[in-house]
C-alpha cells in the first residue's frame, strides 16, 4: 500500500522541524562558546553580565546592535545584555509614520510580534494622525527611524546617558564623527571613578582638522580617547564593505576590526557571524582615515552617475581618479599605510555605488538638496561627508604644507593634487560652484595620469607631511601630524 501524499508532508514537516532545532541548538552552542572566551578576558564572575551598550542610533549602529542580539539573545540575560541610547524627544513625521504603519502590516511576523506585545495601536493612531510617534519608542519596537522599511530585532533602549554607559563592557559608537567628541565628553566625566574602563568599537567614519600649532588630523579613536582618557588600546574601529539594511537581511557581508591585538582579535571572533566575516587588523591608522575618505568621494560619484545618466564610464573615469587621490592622501597621514585593496578597496567601491553619502550626490546634482539645506537629512540622518570634505580640504591646503607637484615642478600646498577634493570643497562648503563643475574637473585637459599622484606618495619619501619652516624642507614625525 503506498504512503499517504498527507504521512509524507507530515514527515517532510517533522524533519524540517527537527533540522531547525538542531541547527538553533548549535547556533546557540557557538555563540556561548565565543562569549565564554570573551567573559573570560573581561575577568566577568558567574552571574555578572557582559554588558555592551550602543552609543547614537543611526541605521549602521541600530543594525550592529540588533544582530548582536539576535546572536547572543538566546544565550541568557545572566550571561550578556544589550542596550542602545538615543536622545529623547525625536518626533516622527507624518510620511514616516504612514510608512511605517505599510511596513508593518506587510510582514505577519512584526505584526504579530507588536499585536502580542500590546504595541500595535499605537502604530494605528499615527497613521491616523491622532498621535505623535517617537524615535527612541519605535526603536525598543525595532525601527530605526532612518531605515524604516528594514524591522530590526527589538533592544532596550535608554534614553539617559549616564544610565545607559555607567556600567558598560563594551561600548559601540554608532555616533557621527561630527558628535563623537561632544557626547564621548559627557561619558567621561560618569568614567572618571572606574577601575577597569570598557573597550570601545568606532563605527564612526570622519575626521577632525586641527589647524594650530601644526596642522594635523583626529580620528574618531582619538576623539573617544582624548574625551574619556580610555587607553588607545582599548578603542577599536570596525570598518567594511556594508549597506547597513543588507547587512541586516543576512547578504553576505564581511568587515575588519583594527587596533590592538589584545582585543581585536577576540572581538573580531565575538563579532563574527555565518553571513558576517570579521577579521582583525592592526593598521587603525589607514582604515580610519579610508572611512573618512570614501563619504568625501562618494558625494562625488553620486554625482557624476546623476549627471551622466548612470554613464559606467564617466563612473569608471572617477573611481580611476578619486581612488588615487584616496592612496595620495593617505600616505600623506600615515606612515606605511596599508594598500587599497581587499576590503579597503570594496568599503570604497560600495560606498561609492550605494549608500546615504552618493544618494545624496545624486539629490545634489539632480537639484532635489541643496548644499545649504545642511547636511542632516531627514530619513537618512547625517551625511558625514560633508563635514569630512571641509576637514580634509582645509588641513591639506595650509600654507605650511608642501609636496612637489609632477608638471610645474615646484612645491605647491597638498590639496593642489587633489581636483576632485578642491572641486568638492567649492561646491559643498564655498558653494561657488555647481554640480555640473565635477565633470569639468574630470574632463580636464591638462589632468595628469592619476599614477603620478600616488608616485608622489609613494615613491619621493611623502609618507609625512613636510612643513618647510627653514630654508631646509623639515619632515614632521607621524605623532604631530595624526594624532592617533
Amino acid at each position: 500500500m503506498a504512503p499517504s501524499t498527507n504521512g509524507y508532508h507530515n514527515q517532510h514537516r517533522a524533519e524540517l522541524l527537527h533540522h531547525t532545532i538542531i541547527t538553533k541548538k548549535l547556533s546557540v552552542t557557538c555563540a556561548e562558546d565565543r562569549l565564554s572566551e570573551l567573559r573570560g578576558l573581561m575577568n566577568k564572575s558567574e552571574g555578572d553580565p557582559l554588558r555592551v551598550v550602543g552609543i547614537g542610533a543611526g541605521a549602521w549602529g541600530s543594525v550592529f546592535m540588533a544582530m548582536l542580539r539576535e546572536a547572543y539573545g538566546p544565550v541568557g540575560d545572566d550571561k550578556v545584555q544589550f542596550r542602545m541610547w538615543r536622545r529623547a524627544g525625536k518626533a516622527v513625521d507624518r510620511a514616516s509614520a504612514h510608512c511605517l504603519f505599510d511596513v508593518i502590516n506587510s510582514r505577519e511576523d512584526v505584526l504579530r510580534r507588536l499585536i502580542c506585545n500590546c504595541a500595535y495601536l499605537k502604530y494605528v493612531e499615527a497613521r491616523l494622525g491622532d498621535r505623535v510617534l517617537y524615535a527612541d519608542e519605535i526603536l525598543r519596537d525595532g525601527f530605526c527611524v532612518n531605515m524604516l522599511e528594514t524591522p530590526l530585532c527589538p533592544v532596550k533602549v535608554v534614553t539617559n546617558l549616564q544610565e545607559a554607559v555607567w556600567d558598560a563592557d563594551i561600548v559601540v559608537n554608532g555616533l557621527p564623527s561630527t558628535e563623537t567628541r561632544l557626547v564621548f565628553e559627557e561619558i567621561g566625566r560618569y568614567w572618571g571613578e572606574r577601575i577597569a574602563l570598557p573597550v570601545v568599537i568606532s563605527l564612526a567614519k570622519g575626521v577632525e582638522a586641527v589647524l594650530k600649532p601644526v596642522p594635523h588630523i583626529v580620528t574618531p579613536t582619538q576623539m573617544i580617547h582624548e574625551a574619556t582618557n580610555v587607553p588607545i588600546s582599548n578603542i577599536l574601529y570596525l570598518g567594511g564593505p556594508n549597506i547597513a539594511s543588507e547587512v541586516y537581511n543576512k547578504e553576505y557581508a564581511n568587515a575588519r576590526i583594527c587596533g590592538s591585538e589584545k582585543w581585536a582579535k577576540p572581538i573580531a571572533n565575538f563579532l563574527r557571524q555565518p553571513h558576517f566575516t570579521v577579521w582583525d587588523n592592526p593598521d587603525l591608522v589607514t582604515h580610519e582615515v579610508m572611512g573618512g575618505l570614501k563619504n568625501v568621494y562618494a558625494i562625488g560619484a553620486g554625482m557624476v552617475a546623476a549627471l551622466t545618466n548612470e554613464s559606467a564610464t564617466s563612473k569608471a573615469v572617477y573611481f580611476a581618479h578619486c581612488t588615487s587621490e584616496m592612496i595620495y592622501i593617505t600616505h600623506l597621514l600615515a606612515e606605511e599605510p596599508e594598500k587599497l585593496t581587499g576590503p579597503l578597496l570594496a568599503d570604497t567601491y560600495v560606498t561609492l555605488l550605494k549608500g546615504r553619502n552618493a544618494w545624496y550626490g545624486q539629490r545634489i546634482a539632480k537639484g532635489e538638496i541643496r548644499p545649504d539645506m545642511g547636511d542632516s537629512i531627514q530619513g537618512k540622518g547625517m551625511i558625514q561627508g560633508v563635514s569630512a570634505v571641509e576637514a580634509f580640504y582645509e588641513l591639506l591646503c595650509q600654507p605650511s604644507l608642501s609636496v612637489m607637484h609632477p608638471e610645474r615642478k615646484k612645491e605647491v600646498v597638498p590639496v593642489e593634487l587633489c581636483p576632485i577634493l578642491k572641486t568638492l570643497y567649492n561646491i559643498l562648503i564655498k558653494r561657488e560652484a555647481s554640480a555640473e563643475a565635477i565633470l569639468q574637473a574630470l574632463r580636464d585637459e591638462n589632468m595628469y595620469d592619476p599614477r603620478h599622484r600616488i608616485e608622489i606618495a609613494s615613491v619621493n619619501n611623502c609618507s609625512m607631511l613636510q612643513l618647510p619652516c627653514t630654508p631646509k624642507t623639515v619632515q614632521l614625525d607621524r605623532e604631530s601630524i595624526l594624532e592617533c
